[in-house]
């Protein structure tokens, strides 16, 4: 039967997309003033458990929940995979969000709301498979400035507070937690624009470069330097056991390509946006291995997957395939649908941007970027992650 499973409007809550460029750090070095000028707020102690959403020592971990799905077969047959956290994972994740916050305000406050709960349930406590979890608070661009600043072209929103935030949760991290170990960066859509930022101001050729075994950056476009083969200062992953690269993706549906107007996968002449297909990357053919929300936040219903489910996940075997895309203006991550009108099993997925009822084709299949990739993603930061291990380990 065949069934499209739009999300509306308000799901924009699980993931937006910031409009600010990455930072540069090719200019040429000043002394340093005498005294450093005090920023204009206060800056925020990561020192506090407060202000983490899921870190090890913190008792009200928002990573510590059920992340249960239930496989739906082409039959409609279905079965439990439950999920088993690591047990003392040799690697850790340190993960940004991306545009989420409801607050009224241009930047968002320290309080986590449903909305932060609901995308790192998502995007990130998935990773608890492989990798000790750590994802900061920080006072993002919300929802509503994302919409003015769409609207008129400015914001008011205070850019050094948010990155302060960023790299100030990193370097508690690297100071307090890391203890020399290896750490896969993660981020979506704003949380990976400030991942960029981060790579550019203060990772690369600094001495924690050394501990990254890789970036996941999705849903923000970066471009490859043609001289260099890098984008944001790190070369582009090819395989599963290659560390220290990045990982990124837009994805659209096949039979919707980016329009020439997109932000995402937007190329620059001969600077092509990076595209990596995650199923490549783990040697899974061109099979996604996706785990969707069994009912998406804004919604008073289930989203109908065919078959009634009652585990806060989903996951469709053998029904979706990626393959990277290009044409003269965008790269892109092409998902396709293998629906059968005549099993039980949904033949649509949830992911357009709905407004007023309309799919705005621009923002392709934004929303659920990492979902669809899910168990791809986290099969890919564990091979990275032994590869990363092993490198470290002396002949």
């Amino acid at each position: 039967m065949l069934k499209k499973l739009l999300i509306g409007a308000t799901a924009l809550v699980l993931s937006s997309c910031s409009k600010d460029a990455p930072k540069s750090n090719n200019a040429t070095p000043v002394a340093e003033p005498a005294a450093a000028q005090a920023p204009g707020f206060e800056q925020n102690d990561y020192a506090d458990m407060a202000n983490w959403l899921c870190h090890p020592d913190k008792a009200s971990d928002a990573c510590a929940i059920d992340l249960t799905a239930t496989a739906i077969a082409a039959d409609g047959t279905t079965s439990i995979i439950p999920f088993e956290p690591a047990v003392d994972p040799e690697f850790d994740c340190f993960y940004i969000y991306p545009t989420v916050s409801f607050d009224p305000t241009p930047n968002s406050d320290m309080t986590p709301g449903p909305e932060e709960l609901n995308v790192v349930a998502n995007q990130f406590a998935r990773y608890g498979e492989t990798c000790r979890l750590f994802a900061p608070i920080y006072r993002q661009r919300t929802l509503l400035e994302l919409r003015t600043q769409m609207m008129t072209g400015q914001s008011t929103a205070n850019a050094e507070m948010r990155y302060a935030d960023v790299i100030d949760s990193w370097n508690t991290y690297m100071k307090d937690q890391n203890n020399g170990r290896g750490v896969v960066l993660i981020g979506h859509s704003q949380g990976a624009g400030m991942i960029y930022d981060m790579l550019k101001t203060d990772i690369v050729g600094s001495p924690d470069q050394a501990k990254l075994i890789a970036v996941h950056a999705i849903g923000f476009p970066t471009r490859i330097d043609p001289a260099t083969g890098k984008a944001a200062g790190l070369p582009v992953c090819k395989s599963g056991a290659e560390t220290g690269c990045l990982v990124n993706f837009e994805s659209f549906r096949a039979t919707a390509p980016p329009p020439a107007d997109s932000r995402f996968g937007l190329a620059d002449g001969d600077h092509r946006a990076v595209c990596n297909n995650p199923t490549e990357l783990t040697g899974d053919g061109d099979g996604l291995h996706a785990f969707m929300p069994r009912q998406s936040l804004g919604r008073p219903a289930p989203n109908d997957y065919g078959v009634p489910v009652e585990t806060p996940f989903v996951s469709l075997p053998d029904l979706l395939t990626a393959t990277c895309e290009a044409n003269e203006t965008h790269d892109w991550l092409a998902i396709s649908i293998k629906a059968d009108p005549t099993d039980p099993r949904a033949d649509d997925i949830p992911g357009d941007v709905l407004v007023n009822g309309e799919i705005l084709a621009d923002w392709g299949l934004h929303l659920v970027d990492m979902n669809l990739a899910m168990g791809n993603l986290v099969a890919l930061a564990k091979s990275e992650g032994a590869a990363w291990q092993a490198a470290q380990t002396p002949e």
